[in-house]
């Protein structure tokens, strides 16, 4: 659990995936869109680390995603954040993007 708080407060955004996960691979496409440049940690080959973001709240476990060291959600809080336009504040505020 502490190795996910370290990685996950080194980047303004991070997202824990997997390479086999379409909403991984939507999620990551949506910050690139955006402008940020999220730190990615791929979890394919480490059952540690997955068990590690149930423990800290993360259900679904994949995608996670941490915006300014927080725990923000998974991929249906993050396009709901989205689509209510709160999404690119956030990452602003983290200084994730720069507008």
């Amino acid at each position: 659990m502490d190795r996910v708080k370290s990685l996950a407060s080194k980047s303004a955004a991070v997202i824990f995936t997997k390479s086999t996960c379409c909403m991984s691979h939507s999620i990551k496409a949506l910050f690139y869109e955006l402008g940020a440049s999220p730190a990615i940690h791929e979890v394919d080959h480490d059952a540690d680390m997955e068990w590690a973001l149930r423990r800290l709240g993360c259900n679904p476990a994949i995608p996670a995603v941490f915006i300014g060291g927080k725990y923000i959600g998974s991929a249906k809080d993050i396009i709901s954040l989205h689509v209510d336009g709160s999404l690119k504040q956030k990452l602003i505020e983290a200084q994730a993007i720069w507008f």
